[in-house]
């Protein structure tokens, strides 16, 4: 059956998944999802011998349809190559009586990876399928990972050019030093004086302007996503839910069938999102544990029905979850409302007006998959503590805001899985100072030496050649800048 998606506002219909993945977001501003939720036969009595690729294959086959399967083999080999310094790609470890799937092991060392490896491969296979011989410009906001992930995946792709806008106090200097040293003739990264949502609302502005979407057309142009917003990012997501059960079963850790938890470190939703996905495919997923930090809007919303946005930002030492706006939710309030598209544009309208919506009763009911609790920073830096002291694992503070968030699901009685989204050594100082708080050094490769001192984790290759490596963009602008920055860059400013 063919995979047809529509825009979560209605103003956008019957569009096939090449085309979604080239666009990125609609052109009501609403986000693509399935018009029929496709169906998988997930058989892990097989599954669980397959490889990670061959499940990829399994998954993408059902939801981009109009690819052919040659087509996504070819995406999925380039993808998941050696690139990843493990051949499992992601590999789930037993940490005491729960377990971590690790999603960090790929260039950049963190769970974008996963999906930002393959979007380049889709993007440019999408664009010969519907004979777009317009430049694609990939514009995001950046709250720390996406950035870099992306640009790794699109730096010197033909026809070309990505733009990364991260806010210049909200990401780790590791993250920072990362995008800085990118390299690529197509890649251009700046840094705005804001906040990770004060960026994205930038972002989706330009894609909702009309005039801007024509002037770019004429000079063959158009724009598209590599946040999750766009579905070309979402769907590789499932797949490591699918394969992580697929696994746990190969590894006798489950029986086939058994529920399982997962608690996710959540921000843009996106990667929640993607295991409620897995779950209405037929994974045994039980509850999805949204976990927060103190930009805790998701763990508001979820216990009163009300989404604020409406309140102090804070940045914390899990920077990649310092949002808002968590964009991806729209897709979840599509599936709760009973894909009413209405529903969802008035509750997305409300949002941009008020800066907060209500659900009504009835729809909160379709949110009873879902768990939530937030972790502050001392929080997250005791969990961090407490797992090495007692396991000898060592997280990073996202992975530790999940940890922590399950710890306080004491109602619980299923295995859980613990999605560790990053590398501790993207974020060395935070993890350092949950062993040491008053531990001071030179520089922030000194963070990264004195992570190794106290835990002896193998320093990545990519870590250990980042501070020699010259820096390749050092602008900063206001966030108000950000459409004739975009102009310059592209050279559209007349």
């Amino acid at each position: 059956m063919t995979t047809i998606y529509t825009s979560t506002r209605g103003g956008q219909q019957h569009v096939t998944a090449s085309q979604a993945i080239l666009q990125g977001l609609a052109t009501d501003g609403g986000l693509f999802v399935p018009e029929h939720f496709p169906q998988v036969n997930l058989d892990f009595e097989q599954l669980k011998g397959q490889s990670y690729q061959e499940i990829a294959l399994l998954i993408m086959k059902a939801f981009y349809s109009d690819f052919s399967e040659a087509e996504l083999k070819a995406c999925i080999k380039a993808a998941y190559d050696d690139k990843f310094d493990t051949d499992v790609i992601a590999p789930v470890k037993k940490v005491g009586t729960e377990y971590y799937l690790e999603l960090f092991h790929g260039p950049t060392l963190a769970f974008k990876d996963m999906a930002l490896s393959i979007l380049p491969y889709l993007m440019t296979t999408a664009a010969k399928k519907n004979q777009s011989t317009n430049e694609l410009v990939i514009l995001t906001a950046t709250s720390g990972d996406t950035g870099k992930a992306a640009m790794e995946g699109f730096a010197d792709v033909e026809n070309t050019k990505i733009i990364v806008f991260y806010p210049k106090e909200g990401v780790s200097k590791i993250q920072e030093q990362q995008m800085r040293t990118q390299k690529g003739d197509n890649t251009f990264v700046v840094a705005v004086e804001g906040n990770f949502d004060d960026a994205q609302t930038r972002v989706k502005e330009m894609f909702n302007d009309l005039a801007l979407r024509q002037t770019l057309a004429s000079h063959q142009k158009q724009f598209s996503s590599a946040n999750s917003i766009n579905i070309g990012r979402l769907i590789p997501q499932v797949v490591y839910y699918v394969y992580a059960y697929a696994q746990l079963i190969h590894q006798q850790e489950l029986t086939n069938g058994q529920t399982l938890d997962v608690s996710v470190p959540t921000g843009n939703f996106g990667n929640i999102l993607a295991a409620y996905y897995a779950k209405k495919l037929g994974v045994p997923i039980g509850k999805l544990i949204c976990a927060s930090n103190q930009n805790n809007v998701l763990t508001d919303f979820f216990t009163s029905g009300t989404y604020d946005r409406n309140r102090e930002f804070y940045v914390t030492s899990s920077p990649s979850m310092d949002i808002l706006i968590s964009s991806n939710l729209e897709r979840l309030l599509y599936e709760v409302s009973g894909q009413n598209t209405d529903t969802t544009s008035y509750l997305m309208e409300e949002l941009t007006t008020k800066g907060s919506y209500e659900l009504e009763v009835a729809l909160r009911e379709g949110l009873s998959d879902f768990l939530v609790a937030y972790a502050t920073d001392e929080q997250t830096q005791l969990a961090i503590k407490q797992v090495f002291d007692r396991e000898g694992y060592v997280i990073d503070p996202h992975t530790a805001v999940a940890k922590h968030a399950l710890d306080q699901m004491t109602q619980l009685s299923d295995p859980a899985l613990i999605v560790s989204t990053a590398s501790p050594y993207k974020f060395p100082e935070s993890v350092v100072r949950a062993f040491d708080e008053v531990k001071h050094v030179e520089n922030e490769f000194g963070w990264v030496t004195a992570l190794y001192e106290e835990t002896k984790l193998t320093v990545p290759p990519a870590v250990k050649t980042l501070f020699e490596s010259p820096i390749l963009h050092d602008r900063t602008i206001p966030v108000d800048e950000m459409l004739p920055c975009v102009k310059e860059i592209l050279n559209i400013n007349e």
